[in-house]
């Protein structure tokens, strides 16, 4: 009998962004994720701090993981991020998303990075499945 994937694991599996930044999955379930990343020399900026950039796409990570827990494919719609402290080379963050509420195709996803016991961000993603799975084609080139 064929089991059906598992629809996190299979998008991060298709996840070469996250998989380049050494983004690990910790745990999930309907509606949350837990995943793991470590500062790199390469993800910080000319303060030598994590760039917000990096702690963007780590948070983005664990919401798309907890809004596609469900199984129909999820995008995000909107998001927004508060830093609270730096992040530095060296650092393991972890990101914990934790699905808020979902109505109709929408849903509302908070998502905490820690350092330790340290909060180093807060991210709020509002998400929204789609009608049609699967990859779209892309437009032709420009000329």
């Amino acid at each position: 009998m064929e089991t059906t994937p598992d629809p996190v694991v299979r998008m991060l599996d298709e996840d070469e962004a996250s998989r380049r930044l050494g983004i690990e999955l910790l745990d999930h379930g309907p509606g949350t994720s837990v995943l793991r990343m470590t500062v790199t020399s390469a993800m910080v900026n000319g303060h030598r701090i994590a760039h917000g950039g990096y702690l963007f796409l780590f948070a983005d990570t664990a919401f798309a993981c907890a809004c596609n827990s469900h199984g129909p494919v999820t995008v995000a719609a909107g998001a927004d991020i508060d830093f609270v402290t730096p992040a530095y080379e060296g650092d393991v963050l972890v990101a914990t998303a934790r699905e808020r509420t979902r109505f109709g195709r929408s849903g509302i996803y908070d998502v905490t990075v820690v350092r330790g016991d340290t909060v180093i961000a807060e991210f709020r993603g509002r998400s929204r499945t789609v009608r049609a799975p699967g990859r779209q084609p892309s437009p032709p080139p420009a000329d």
